[in-house]
């Protein structure tokens, strides 16, 4: 492997692992704050039980992204110094805030872990909202970071080196709104249905089955409506590629020569030397209209651009499938719990219907980490989308295969560690004479 994979490896991983943590970590406060919200209401100690269970794991998993994300900081600076040379003082502020709102939530964290008793009800709730108010925060300002690696904005290029340089400008680049939203509605998408999973599990077995079902009531309506907005979400992001980044456009779909009607790819083994396709299916004029609402548009392929300009078209293909695949299927789920809603039909005591919860509870963060290799791996070869070459922007310090070996063995420890104790805590729950 040699040494621009290797950091490019490096970083993926780093970035992989963490943004399932940091995903966790936006959704989870606000369901924590929901049922927080709804005992002071009712006085359910059921919600207060369960306000308490996904507090802990809020706070577990809050540790573990704190962690992973602190090492993205310095793989930024160590992996890819010429890129943070110029970058840096471009896209600093979205940095600088994101630091702010992380170190908020925090506070907000630990206000409402130590908070029983101390604080007033309603003031103790605001700083459980203000936990999810600020993840989200985070996670927004850390998006329009890289929405500007991918619309270059609030600068001139001159001669190699940054100009005229408007951090405003560069933070609110315009790729930076529809990946945000795309990636928050994902986050609360993931974060759901591995949670209804883990739910419907401990719903099997038997074990304190009010806490739940009542866990599961909260947890189906805020999945449906994330998977009923994020095809939304997913034509606009679409549309929006095809604008900018015609060529990722054309690697996420295989799409190799320009022409009108262009037909949306169902599947495919793309071939880059031959610039055809096996196995796929074609629905004519269905990528002209994804791209551009119109199915008799032109849509440029690959064949446009230099062969040194091309991004890699298997992996964004592969990527980009299985996560609209996956997102159907999600869609699909949706509807079977509307329609159980309508028609009256109690899905949990369906045990068919919970062992496929169990079953599919990864197609979430599965579907958010392809999107994530489409947006990176499309954007390939340009860290900065045609201003700065990947390849001129990694560090010339050998030995990164060390590198990426201990960073691989520490994260498999960490995480291995993090959900150890969330599956110690989950069986607690499980098991009302055990629970404080």
């Amino acid at each position: 492997m040699d040494h621009l994979t290797t950091a490019r490896m490096l970083m993926a991983f780093s970035l992989g692992f963490h943004i399932i943590f940091a995903s966790i970590s936006m959704v989870m406060p606000f369901l924590m704050a929901w049922a927080y919200h709804r005992y002071l209401k009712t006085g359910d100690e059921l919600d207060m039980k369960l306000c308490k269970a996904w507090m802990k794991g809020s706070a577990i998993l809050f540790a573990t992204g704190a962690v992973s994300g602190t090492t993205l900081s310095f793989q930024l600076g160590l992996l890819w110094p010429t890129f943070m040379e110029h970058a840096g003082p471009i896209f600093g502020m979205p940095f600088s805030l994101e630091g702010a709102a992380f170190f908020l939530e925090a506070i907000f964290l630990g206000l409402f872990l130590y908070g029983w008793g101390r604080l007033k009800p309603k003031t103790h709730l605001l700083c459980g909202i203000m936990v999810g108010v600020c993840g989200l925060a985070s996670g927004i300002l850390v998006v329009a970071a890289n929405g500007w690696m991918n619309a270059p904005t609030g600068f001139d290029w001159v001669n190699g080196q940054a100009e005229n340089i408007h951090p405003w400008k560069a933070m609110f680049n315009p790729a930076w709104p529809m990946q945000a939203i795309h990636m928050l509605v994902a986050a609360f998408q993931a974060t759901t249905m591995a949670a209804i999973g883990l739910h419907a599990f401990g719903l099997l077995k038997g074990h304190n089955a009010p806490f739940h079902r009542r866990a599961l009531l909260y947890l189906a309506p805020v999945f449906v409506g994330a998977s009923l907005i994020q095809p939304m979400m997913g034509d606009l992001s679409a549309k929006a590629v095809a604008h900018r980044q015609p060529e990722k456009l054309a690697a996420m779909e295989a799409h190799f020569e320009t022409e009108a009607w262009a037909p949306l790819l169902i599947g495919g083994i793309p071939n880059e030397e031959t610039g055809e396709v096996s196995f796929g299916i074609k629905i004519p004029g269905g990528l002209s209209f994804l791209a551009f609402g119109n199915p008799s548009k032109e849509v440029t392929g690959l064949n446009a651009f230099p062969e040194e300009e091309r991004p890699p078209v298997l992996i964004p293909h592969l990527a980009f499938q299985t996560m609209v695949g996956l997102g159907m299927l999600m869609v699909l789920l949706s509807g079977f719990w509307i329609w159980s809603a309508w028609k009256k039909v109690d899905l949990l005591e369906n045990r068919r219907w919970l062992w496929t919860q169990v079953a599919l509870f990864p197609i979430g963060f599965i579907a958010l980490e392809a999107g994530w290799i489409v947006t990176e791996v499309g954007r390939q070869p340009w860290i900065i989308y045609r201003v700065m070459r990947t390849a001129d922007a990694v560090t010339p310090v050998p030995g990164l295969g060390w590198s990426l070996l201990m960073i691989v063995l520490l994260y498999s420890t960490l995480g291995f560690i993090s959900f150890s104790l969330l599956w110690k805590l989950f069986q607690k729950e499980s098991h009302p004479e055990t629970t404080s």
